[in-house]
């Protein structure tokens, strides 16, 4: 099951960026952005990182690309100086609607034939192997 969790990441990965590289963005980019837009309030680079369960160092290098192309800005975060806030521009928003409208027909063509209860039951799978992940702090 790990393994073919590992093959369906990196194909959703590539399948994604082909989605996407026609709005600028890429997989990595599309979550980040996503991550963004669905915190409750602006958070410095760590805390998304941490959401996403990736590498501070890694997505500090994507926001800052996200940044060189005005997609994301940063804020003066009130309760640390040195970790700045990321808030979406509106170019940033445009960008991350411009990808969801792409993935409407995409997600529903990949569940096409898929019963509910079966992708229900897989939610809970894989939200419970994440839970157990994470608190085991990996």
């Amino acid at each position: 099951m790990i393994l073919d969790l590992f093959r369906l990441n990196n194909r959703l990965l590539s399948a994604g960026d082909r989605l996407v590289a026609e709005v600028g963005l890429t997989s990595a980019r599309w979550q980040i952005l996503g991550t963004i837009a669905a915190a409750e309030r602006p958070q410095p680079v760590a805390w998304l990182a941490r959401d996403i369960g990736a590498h501070r160092q890694n997505v500090q290098r994507i926001v800052n690309d996200l940044a060189a192309e005005d997609l994301v800005s940063f804020e003066v975060n009130p309760h640390h100086r040195r970790a700045a806030l990321v808030v979406l521009t509106d170019k940033g928003m445009q960008a991350l609607g411009d990808a969801m409208h792409l993935q409407v027909p995409w997600v529903n063509n990949l569940a096409e034939g898929l019963q509910v209860k079966d992708l229900e039951t897989t939610h809970k799978v894989i939200t419970e192997v994440l839970r157990k992940l994470e608190g085991d702090g990996e």
